[in-house]
């Protein structure tokens, strides 16, 4: 299948850079897969669109604050890094800005004195195996999350065209979040309050949470002609044994399972697909690293129901949502959000695809 056959046209006014004024004030656009039909709300009205004993599943994921800024030792120049996970006392893999000049031996310093120096993935005792699109820094003296607190940024993707501000720090994090890891938000779930959880609740709806913490195998672009040659980046999910009963509960009731985000999504058939490598039926609990890479033809073991963004053009994303309710249907849909002048992308508008 081709990576072009994902592309689509939007004009740059329609993506969000700020968040609506009230969380939980965004638009809905409304798909039954079924039958094709579309239909217009608001993210607020949710509740009475969700089939009492539906089993809701949310990514309970926290997002650390991974941006940090540097100086080169060498120029002086200053150089953005996105940090993506922790690789021991003193190692993380990051992202970076203009990555290929950023190469094995180059030193930096960051906020409080803090020095940092690329290594190679062999020297942070990975092997081989780091990915083309990451560097490796080691950190003299070591940081910590009470250091990211003080000196990091929230990692806003770079679509939004702004520095971040004092109030992204609450607006980027889901009101549920809990465990602590993801380098970007899991943005399905900023839409809901405290009041929408509750409402779900009396209503009959049952939740439950997954963890995958977000990294670069959730938002980078596709860059092959085909999607059969794109290799995703690892990220760990956790599904815990309550998830995975409920689940199974669900399935054996015939009651659908609504996973909230992509990622919720990707972490349930991904504990799912390591059922049926244990010779398991259905989905098991556990931890573990997931490179899945849903795309049309790909069969749904766990989700029935998505409750999602708007997603980049050629992104894996856009694929996975593709894959779970058609790539016409889906195109359809998001020309009509377009014409219709939705906001897109982390801080914008939200499907329901049932």
């Amino acid at each position: 299948m081709r990576t072009e056959d994902f592309s689509f046209d939007l004009p740059e006014e329609l993506i969000a850079q700020y968040p609506a004024e009230r969380r939980g004030e965004s638009r809905l656009l409304v798909l039954d897969r079924g039958s094709g039909r579309r239909s217009h709300s608001m993210v607020r009205d949710l509740a009475s669109m969700i089939e009492p004993g539906t089993l809701m599943v949310f990514n309970d994921s926290r997002v650390r604050k991974a941006r940090i800024y540097a100086e080169a030792l060498d120029t002086g120049a200053r150089v953005e890094f996105l940090l993506l996970r922790s690789l021991g006392s003193s190692a993380w893999e990051a992202a970076a800005t203009k990555l290929k000049r950023q190469r094995p031996g180059r030193r930096y310093r960051f906020a409080e004195g803090v020095e940092a120096q690329i290594i190679t993935a062999e020297a942070a005792g990975l092997g081989g195996d780091q990915g083309l699109d990451t560097r490796i820094l080691s950190f003299d003296p070591p940081i910590d999350e009470d250091y990211l607190e003080r000196n990091g940024h929230v990692p806003l993707p770079p679509y939004i065209k702004r520095d971040d501000a004092g109030t992204d720090a609450e607006r980027y994090q889901t009101v549920y979040a809990r465990e602590l890891g993801s380098a970007a938000s899991p943005t399905a779930g900023l839409h809901f309050t405290h009041e929408l959880l509750e409402s779900l609740a009396v209503r009959g709806v049952e939740s439950a949470s997954v963890t995958l913490h977000v990294g670069l195998g959730t938002f980078i672009p596709v860059r092959t002609k085909s999607l059969e040659e794109h290799s995703m980046h690892e990220e760990s999910y956790s599904v815990p044994e309550a998830t995975a009963s409920a689940v199974r509960r669900a399935k054996a009731e015939g009651r659908p399972v609504l996973a909230v985000g992509t990622t919720s999504l990707r972490g349930l058939e991904s504990a799912w697909a390591r059922g049926r490598e244990l010779g398991s039926d259905g989905i098991v609990a556990g931890s573990g690293n997931t490179r899945i890479f849903i795309y049309p033809g790909y069969s749904f073991g766990v989700v029935d129901a998505l409750f999602t963004n708007f997603h980049t053009p050629k992104s894996t994303l856009l694929m996975l949502v593709s894959a779970f309710a058609g790539r016409e249907l889906i195109m359809e849909s998001y020309a009509e959000a377009v014409a219709m002048r939705y906001r897109f992308f982390s801080y914008g508008d939200a499907m329901l695809i049932r």
